[in-house]
């Protein structure tokens, strides 16, 4: 049988169908941002990652135009505003890049694994080897730039050692033991992410054009900056140091160069999937002052979408994954 023949499964159209909505996306910010790049090391990194994207965009579009869907939305340069002033520090948008890297590789990997088609392995098994290399190129820039944030450092014991005690879950009464690297881990680059999101949200609050979304956006990034404190006290108790933030990367600029509408789907991507990284924050856990701080950030961030999801339904930016049919709806259409 030809493997064309072979039917996507639920699971593989709703890789490629996030894959292409976000892909836009995150490909619209990066052409806006290789417009006002001036480093031309950072230049050149972006031009190449559009590229890819832009790649990656087509066999989407051609897996899902192949099977009978309706080919998404999305974003395109109609959500981009050309010719606006500099509203990030280029350095900021090589951060940027970095962190979505880390999103991509995470999406690609999830979906090259529910998928079972050879050709969407293989397609989601090459977009994995181009975001390994991206992560390569962006972690050896910043490196170069003298800007990358490496996690904190400390002194391991010289032997292995196993847990004799209860109190290595204490958190709130007795004495709290060290973090675990584990631990470190999961804060370290949830405080990256939410640090990005609070820069952006500040960034996006400055330009977005209605009054309701700029009070959400404000509030959003009130939400990280709460997520950033929390986290940050915990390796501080540790004397252990923090990322710092981007929030003087951003200029005074007042004009938007994206739509609206994707600057509200940015952020929903942001915190629905901060929701991923922040529970994984917990189950990497066993302190329990952290794991009542994981789950007061999830209530946050759940909070903060179900904010996000009003605005998108009001507007009607929200688009529809494809949805399996109603069996009952159509019974009683017979």
């Amino acid at each position: 049988m030809n493997i064309t023949q072979v039917k996507l499964t639920s699971s593989e159209i709703g890789a490629l169908w996030g894959q292409y909505v976000n892909g836009t996306m995150v490909n619209c910010v990066n052409k806006y941002m290789l417009t006002i790049i001036e480093d031309k090391s950072i230049r050149e990194i972006f031009d190449e990652a559009i590229k890819i994207t832009e790649n990656q965009m087509q066999q989407v579009s051609t897996f899902i135009l192949n099977d009978g869907f309706p080919l998404p939305v999305g974003f395109t340069d109609r959500d981009i505003n050309p010719n606006i002033k500099r509203l990030f520090s280029d350095l900021f948008c090589l951060d940027y890049l970095y962190l979505m890297t880390i999103h991509g590789l995470n999406g690609h990997l999830f979906s090259f694994t529910t998928s079972v088609r050879k050709d969407l392995r293989e397609f989601f098994d090459s977009c994995l080897t181009d975001g390994k290399q991206m992560y390569h190129r962006s972690v050896d820039l910043l490196l170069e730039k003298g800007h990358f944030q490496r996690d904190p450092y400390f002194f391991p014991r010289s032997t292995p050692e196993f847990v004799d005690s209860k109190k290595y879950l204490d958190g709130y009464w007795g004495d709290k033991r060290p973090l675990s690297a584990l631990e470190i881990s999961n804060i370290s680059l949830n405080l990256k992410k939410s640090i990005m999101a609070k820069t952006l949200g500040i960034a996006f609050s400055q330009i977005a054009g209605a009054e309701d979304i700029r009070k959400f956006l404000t509030d959003a990034a009130q939400t990280a900056d709460d997520h950033i404190q929390i986290l940050s006290k915990k390796l501080k108790d540790d004397n252990l140091p923090v990322p710092m933030s981007w929030e003087t990367e951003i200029t005074d600029s007042t004009d938007s160069p994206f739509s609206d509408k994707l600057i509200m789907h940015h952020t929903g991507f942001l915190y629905l999937t901060s929701q991923t990284y922040h529970g994984l924050g917990l189950a990497g856990s066993m302190r329990t002052d952290l794991v009542l701080d994981y789950e007061r950030i999830i209530f946050k961030d759940i909070s903060v979408t179900k904010k996000w999801f009003d605005l998108m339904v009001k507007y009607k930016w929200l688009e529809q994954p494809p949805i399996a049919p109603n069996r009952n709806e159509i019974a009683k259409d017979q």
